[in-house]
């Protein structure tokens, strides 16, 4: 467990000096990273396409997302003991690697065999689930703990980035080679993943070898479990991320698409909004690698909170421009949050149990994320779109308020407050 210093001094850190992207060590993870995000959001587009081009039906592609889901989701938690129990660079190498393999099987089996393409993004979403908690812990053990801040806020950036040029650089280049080059393209990126960054230093605690034989995955995952329950802080983030993203998200998701069409009578709104929610987060990473609030962990929280003006804006009949902005401002708030909670998440769980740990955080939150997809829209069918929506705005606003009520999530650390990061 890494200790924190209880001075009054800890609590305005002074920012550091040199960029962290004059690194090497951390470009190279920042570019697997990055790789990892355009691959990512890649594939539904490219998808997408195969069934413009009737390569492939509508069923067809939402039971390929459906086993891609599925295998991030199963293979998460499973990567997060193994980056623990093994070389962190070692399972972003070998998970990236059968994401990277998977490509090709998604062309081959592409108008062909919906069974190789079911198996092939099953083993696709495999690979992106045990990478996401062995960056993570890479990024712990690459980079200095006075200087993760800016990291991840240079990580966030990485994958906001991605969302935003991913699908507009694979629509150009759908202009000049067909969906299967396209997929093996998302193949090279994942190759480019997997072999792009370097193993980390010993600065923030390597899993150590063991000297007996180790327990069942399964047991050594509840003890990822068991270390996040020693962190309050941390159970009481997560509950916020979830009602965050299991209402708002899913709610927003559901009715922007609708009330874009049929109170605006455009789907201007809709692409402009979620344009303005991806430049809102760069905007936010931007400004939380050099903004330390005393109170981090509350400034965080609150920012969180702040998504509930999505959903809000969409209760009444605003104008256009008033939706886009309040999609700008959540997207603003959610990575004040993300930053602060990831670093804090790096500082304060023991080295060797931090994979798990963030394993539970991306299976809980991406997790639930589906459940709110499929009960939203009933939800919006039985009650109507407009209590739907602002029962999710108060959500949002009341679960990170209450969140905030629970020690030690003042400064995200157990000791009340929290080092320089």
């Amino acid at each position: 467990m890494t200790t924190t210093p209880t001075s009054a001094k800890a609590k305005s850190p002074t920012p550091p000096g040199p960029s962290i992207l004059r690194d090497p060590a951390f470009l190279r993870l920042w570019a697997g990273t990055t790789a990892v995000g355009l691959a990512t959001w890649a594939l539904p587009f490219v998808l997408g396409l195969a069934v413009l081009h009737r390569d492939l039906d509508a069923a067809g592609l939402g039971l390929v997302l459906a086993a891609r889901t599925a295998g991030f989701l199963l293979a998460v938690a499973v990567g997060g003991v193994l980056a623990d129990r093994h070389s962190r660079r070692a399972v972003v190498l070998w998970s990236a690697l059968a994401a990277a393999v998977a490509a090709p099987a998604l062309a081959a089996g592409l108008g062909r065999s919906l069974l190789l393409m079911t198996v092939a993004a099953a083993l696709a979403g495999a690979g992106q689930g045990a990478c996401r908690p062995a960056f993570q812990a890479l990024t712990a053990e690459t980079v200095e703990p006075d200087r993760r801040r800016q990291a991840n806020a240079a990580m966030t950036m990485a994958v906001r980035s991605a969302t935003l040029a991913g699908p507009a650089l694979t629509a150009l280049l759908a202009a000049f080679l067909d969906v299967s080059t396209l997929l093996l393209g998302i193949g090279l990126l994942w190759l480019v993943a997997a072999l792009a960054p370097a193993g980390g230093s010993a600065t923030a605690g390597r899993p150590a070898e063991p000297s007996a034989p180790r327990a069942a995955i399964h047991a050594e995952f509840l003890e990822g479990i068991r270390e996040a329950g020693r962190h309050p802080w941390f159970l009481a983030g997560l509950a916020a991320l979830v009602a965050v993203i299991a209402l708002g998200y899913s709610a927003t998701s559901v009715a922007l698409p609708l009330i874009s069409r049929d109170r605006y009578g455009t789907e201007w709104v809709l692409a402009a909004s979620m344009t303005a929610y991806t430049v809102g987060a760069l905007g936010g990473a931007l400004l939380v690698a050099r903004w330390r609030p005393r109170s981090q962990g509350w400034a965080a929280l609150a920012a969180l909170g702040a998504y509930g003006v999505a959903p809000l804006s969409l209760v009444f009949p605003v104008h256009p421009a008033v939706v886009v902005a309040a999609y700008a401002v959540a997207g603003i708030g959610i990575e004040l949050f993300n930053v602060p909670w990831f670093t804090a998440t790096q500082r304060e769980v023991a080295p060797d149990k931090l994979a798990r740990v963030s394993s539970l955080d991306f299976l809980v939150s991406y997790g639930l994320a589906p459940v709110g997809l499929a009960l939203i829209a009933p939800a919006i069918d039985r009650f109507g779109v407009t209590p739907v929506l602002a029962a999710c705005a108060a959500a949002c606003f009341l679960v990170p308020a209450a969140a905030a009520l629970v020690p030690t999530t003042r400064h995200f650390a157990r000791t009340g407050t929290a080092s320089g990061d």
